[in-house]
This record gives C-alpha cells, structure tokens and sequence, in this order.
C-alpha cells in the first residue's frame, strides 16, 4: 500500500490541491448570491486553477489511482458548507465522509504492477 503512496505522491497532492481549489470556487459561486460578480469571478478563478492542477496531477500518476480522489470533493464540501455556511452535519454525513476517506485511501494504495 506504502509503495503505491509513493509511485503517485506527487499526482496525489495535486489532486489534492485541485480538489481544495475546485471546492472553495464553488463556494465562492453560492456566496455571490449575496456577494456580487466580484466573488463570482474570484470563484471561476479558483475553479480554473483547480482544473488546471488536475489536468497536471495526470501526468504524475495512474489514471486509476488519481481519479477516484475526486470524490474527496464531497468531504472537502461537505466540512466548507459547516464552517463558512453554518450547515449542520448530521451523523449520516459522517458515515459518508468516513466511507469515502476509506475508499479514496483503499484504492490509492491498492496500484499493483
């Protein structure tokens, strides 16, 4: 498991990244709402960097490894929405996070050659 951490740490902290850009540009995009067109483009901003880095991170690592970690964007939403939006997270919701750490750690470490 170890050894697959290692083959694609650098496409895994990119990923990463991504993740963390692409949510907080989506956060940006509800609180334009309220905020103007200011956080609106600041949040286009922050969802094409995160892109980018994506597209980036492909190149460091398995296809296979990389893009399950997309699915981090829910945990990344879900604990955005319970700080900045003041969003209950019931017990479900923490089930869920769990499971989807479990998995996305599950078949990062599970690249065999």
């Amino acid at each position: 498991m170890t050894e697959s951490f290692q083959k694609n740490k650098k496409g895994i902290l990119l990923m990463l990244v991504s993740s963390i850009c692409v949510c907080i540009g989506q956060l940006l995009w509800k609180l334009s709402a309220k905020e103007g067109i200011l956080v609106l483009l600041a949040g286009f901003a922050f969802y094409g960097v995160g892109a980018m880095v994506m597209i980036l991170a492909y190149r460091f690592g398995k296809l296979s490894v990389l893009q399950p970690m997309l699915s981090l964007n829910y945990v990344l939403s879900i604990l955005l929405a319970a700080v900045v939006l003041k969003e209950e997270i019931t017990l479900l919701k923490c089930a869920g996070v769990l499971i989807i750490i479990a998995g996305v750690i599950l078949i990062a470490g599970g690249d065999e050659e």
